[in-house]
């Protein structure tokens, strides 16, 4: 796919997606959407890629959902086989229903590598909502935030319902949700919705740094496995879930190449060189999910 509105570059094992309408302060279009999806395929098929940072070009990361079209901004009736009937029903079981923004971080949910976002400015509706299914997200002291939905007439989307309680607690993510103010840097990092505040200039360092400590220092497939294990024990009803799942985990990975590496170069007091691929060497337990009853 050639992109349009975001960059892709890949550089020393660390890709970096950039939403560039900067012009437009990054605005959220569906081509975005479309565009930020097949980077994600991108990176899940390059092995060369160990972790992901996501930034904005120019002054805001993402300031929400271009509303250029006006007050139909939202109104889905003339998207292509619009989910709606002919007395306008709307009709929910289309794929067309859907919510854009639900589809990124569905797929942001299931990458296989680390993702880091490098937020650099406004992080507004959508801008801030696809953040939620990074692992961690570092901020620019400039940047601020805001889950502006209902000032807008809709709803939380980008399946925030799920991800911003489990972030920030429920009482922090309703009060964010129901004024829909903006809130500086500081405050989302006091919450725990950032890890981090830091200056502009060392904003993209400090992503980069961190990509790097993983880059050079983990095994791609436990990695993998680690952030799925991480986000879907999220949903898990008992800790037995956990448990057969991480059961499976060390019993496969205990005799791969990767550990027998890992150890050797502890003791050899060397860094690893791991030879497993999250192409070609992931376990025959994954994905796990998938299973109707997790035997």
């Amino acid at each position: 796919m050639t992109y349009e509105t975001i960059k892709y570059a890949v550089e020393d094992g660390i890709a970096t997606v950039t939403l560039d309408r900067p012009g437009k302060l990054n605005a959220f279009t569906a081509q975005m959407m479309r565009e930020m999806i097949d980077a994600f395929d991108e990176v899940d098929r390059d092995d060369n890629v160990r972790a992901v940072i996501v930034t904005g070009a120019g002054r805001a990361f993402c300031a929400g959902s271009d509303l250029s079209a006006g007050a139909g901004t939202f109104d889905a009736t003339s998207v292509p086989d619009a989910p709606f009937d002919a007395q306008g029903k709307p009709l929910y079981s289309r794929p067309s229903a859907r919510d854009g923004g639900g589809l990124l971080t569905l797929r942001i949910f299931q990458c296989l590598k680390p993702v880091i976002g490098c937020i650099n400015g406004a992080a507004v509706g959508i801008g801030a909502t696809l953040t939620l299914a990074m692992d961690v997200r570092l901020a620019s002291e400039d940047a601020r935030f805001g889950f502006v939905f209902a000032r807008r007439g809709i709803v939380p989307e980008a399946a925030s319902s799920w991800f911003l309680p489990r972030l920030v607690g429920i009482s922090r993510a309703l009060e964010w949700c129901f004024s829909g103010r903006l809130f500086p840097a500081e405050e989302a990092r006091e919450a725990g919705l950032v890890r981090q505040v830091l200056a502009p200039d060392q904003l993209l360092p400090a992503a980069v740094a961190l990509a790097r400590e993983i880059a050079d220092n983990t095994a791609p497939v436990s990695v993998a496995l680690t952030r799925q294990m991480m986000w879907r024990g999220l949903g898990m009803a008992h800790p037995m879930e956990a448990h057969r799942v991480d059961s499976r985990g060390i019993l496969s990975r205990g005799r791969s190449p990767d550990a027998a590496e890992g150890v050797n170069a502890f003791l050899e007091k060397r860094s690893p060189i791991f030879p497993d691929r999250v192409s070609s060497d992931m376990p025959d337990y994954f994905p796990w999910w998938e299973e109707p009853a997790y035997r």
